[in-house]
């Protein structure tokens, strides 16, 4: 790095903020680098999301531009990767980190190209096409965000496990008090992008199974969907209206997290599966229980817990497991949520996980 006072230019890549998983913690990592250290900026394809508000309110410079191309044909692809590359070599980046999710390495190329360290966290549990491989053999370091990631790269010395941070002053139960004990109601809460995988359905055959008409659900996603309409459906099949509601997609979650009483993430077993599950940490550091599919990922969050994991695609199994969140006391209730959110204070600090990145970026232009 050539001058002692020069400060590290950062550029991150993202897709879109469509989705405030992801994008949250890149948020977050933004605003929370060492200004007198490193200058950051932000590139992502388009100015959609409700979120994105929220970025641009960071005052950073954000570039509507896509860091990412089709790959196909591979004649000219140099050629079209090439508007990326001058971008990168223009504005004199030292490093690109990107956050997009997919397999694709055209981002890589044009890093490459440029002569800039190109860094990626890899942040779902997808694998196996030799896309991957290239992706990974072009990166000049990997973060992976659980312990199992690791194995996908034996052989990538510039690796490093770094747990995504969350902010527990932002999601805390302090800011949203109330009395629970005072109602008849048992409010269970999901929060996800709402696909196939996600395993909704699981968890309302399970509620159906229990037939306890004070057990309620609330769905926070985007319902609009084949499979949000497929859900609904599996709703009334079980003469639940009263029960479930699909609240759809919510800016801010924290309040209807801190009104429930259990917080559920069924995800299946199969495709994409998850990476470090953000919306799980959320919940637990919002300090109430949580009942998670037993799959990567998810396991690595609640692996000091579990007890509060469950056989994935299972509903009788998770029936079960509700039934022993909500026969408890709402004292014992709220000594679990604290060990819940003491625990995502102790291991998914949000100050650790900026100072992580920080000496990472130092030691990757040394």
């Amino acid at each position: 790095m050539d001058g002692i006072n020069k400060k590290i230019k950062i550029l991150y890549t993202i897709p879109n903020f469509n989705t405030a998983g992801s994008g949250k913690v890149l948020y977050d990592l933004a605003k929370g680098l060492d200004s007198e250290r490193f200058e950051v900026s932000i590139a992502c394809n388009d100015n959609n999301g409700a979120f994105f508000k929220e970025v641009k309110g960071l005052g950073l410079p954000i570039y509507l531009i896509y860091a990412t191309v089709s790959l196909r044909p591979y004649s000219n692809l140099i050629y079209r990767v090439r508007p990326f590359k001058d971008f990168i070599k223009a504005h004199q980046f030292d490093i690109v980190h990107s956050w997009h999710w997919s397999s694709d390495w055209t981002e890589a190329l044009a890093a490459r190209l440029s002569g800039v360290k190109w860094v990626y966290t890899k942040k779902a549990m997808s694998w196996g096409n030799w896309h991957w491989k290239i992706r990974s053999f072009l990166a000049d370091f990997i973060i992976t965000i659980n312990d199992e990631m690791r194995d996908y790269f034996p052989y990538k010395k510039n690796q490093k496990l770094i747990p995504l941070g969350i902010d527990t002053a932002f999601f805390s139960p302090e800011l949203f008090p109330h009395i629970k004990d005072l109602r008849d109601i048992f409010k269970i809460i999901t929060v996800a992008n709402l696909v196939p995988v996600k395993g909704v359905e699981v968890l309302i055959k399970a509620i159906a199974s229990l037939n306890d008409r004070s057990i309620k659900l609330m769905v926070l996603g985007d319902d609009k969907s084949d499979y949000g309409n497929s859900l609904k459906s599996l709703v009334k099949e079980f003469n639940l209206e009263e029960q479930v509601m699909f609240l759809g997609k919510k800016p801010d979650v924290r309040p209807y997290i801190a009104d429930a009483d259990l917080y559920v993430i069924p995800t299946l077993n199969e495709g994409r599966k998850e990476g470090m599950p953000m919306a799980l940490v959320e919940a637990m550091s919002m300090g109430i229980p949580v009942l998670g599919a037993d799959i990567s990922g998810i396991k690595f969050v609640l692996k000091d817990f579990k007890n509060l994991l469950f056989e994935a695609g299972n509903e009788t199994v998770l029936a079960k497991e509700i039934q022993n969140i909500k026969i408890l006391s709402i004292q014992e209730r709220l000594e679990l949520g604290n060990k819940l959110r003491s625990y995502v204070i102790n291991n998914f600090n949000y100050d650790v996980f900026i100072a992580e990145h920080e000496k990472l970026y130092e030691s990757i232009l040394i």
